[in-house]
């Protein structure tokens, strides 16, 4: 296993690559605490999170913790709106009560919500986007650096996209914010390199979330004709490239953003414009 006694921490981790994430590092040896912005109860059923969009065709039937638990490791969640400094260093405080320690932190809560073209995107849609995608892993990152220091050892993992570097039409503040995380990530590494930490950026393409599943077919589609592989991630895809960051084998990888997309790059018009769309 790559991360035998780790302990790491996954925000937006309630379902999508979050989740993925979360199980597969479980499954490497870690145990792992996992935050989202909000935790739902049990109706008897299902378990969902908060909010549930009726789009989601398919909401997993078992929370994130139970299902790392059932994998024999320990897992913690709580419930931390990343945006929220003070929500961030009470989440971290508990993961850290209940786990003992933090080596790991994947950055991967965000949200896609503000689409509209430029000229009519409301100051505080702006505001939040980059409050969440960026400002969140600042948040998070600034609770768990002192730790890793300590500790000698640390591993942060941002979750980018491939609109930091080709823009996305009608999507300035979510471009904005993830081409601000790659270079965030590339001032972590200045900073910590030294005191055996790394930071590294994950840029996934387009996988089978529930989001991207909730997607028109004729955007799906459209997506699906520009990628080499012919095909969207499993979102496992995107988790085992964490995992591997996250470990000893990658501790000469700092820096850097990585493209988890099928051969997506290479093919001009990947996320960017769709004029007249």
């Amino acid at each position: 296993m790559l991360l035998e006694n780790k302990v790491a921490l996954v925000t937006g981790a309630a379902r999508g690559i979050g989740r993925a994430i979360a199980l597969v590092l479980a499954e490497e040896g870690a145990d792992v605490g996992v935050a989202d912005v909000k935790w739902s109860r049990f109706d008897g059923e299902r378990y969902y999170a908060v909010p549930r969009r009726e789009s989601d065709p398919e909401e997993e039937e078992v929370r994130t913790d139970e299902a790392i638990e059932r994998l024999g490791r320990k897992a913690h969640s709580v419930e931390m709106d990343v945006s929220d400094s003070a929500q961030v260093k009470e989440g971290v405080e508990s993961v850290r009560n209940e786990l003992g320690r933090i080596d790991i932190l994947v950055n991967n809560a965000g949200i896609v919500t503000n689409i509209r073209p430029l000229a009519d995107m409301e100051r505080a849609s702006w505001d939040h986007e980059l409050a969440v995608n960026l400002s969140g892993a600042f948040n998070c990152s600034k609770e768990v650096l002192s730790g890793m220091v300590e500790n000698g050892w640390g591993r942060v993992i941002n979750i980018s996209s491939g609109a930091a570097l080709g823009g996305i039409h009608r999507q300035a503040a979510y471009a904005a914010s993830k081409a601000g995380v790659l270079g965030f990530t590339k001032s972590v590494t200045l900073e910590y390199a030294a005191q055996g930490i790394t930071c590294n950026a994950v840029m996934p393409g387009m996988a089978e979330s529930p989001l991207v599943r909730a997607m028109p077919k004729e955007i799906r589609e459209e997506q699906m004709r520009l990628i080499p592989a012919g095909r969207f991630a499993d979102t496992r895809e995107i988790a085992y490239m964490v995992a591997f960051l996250a470990s000893d084998r990658a501790a000469y990888i700092n820096g850097v953003e990585i493209h988890v997309n099928g051969g997506g790059h290479l093919t001009p018009g990947t996320l960017a414009s769709r004029k007249g769309k």
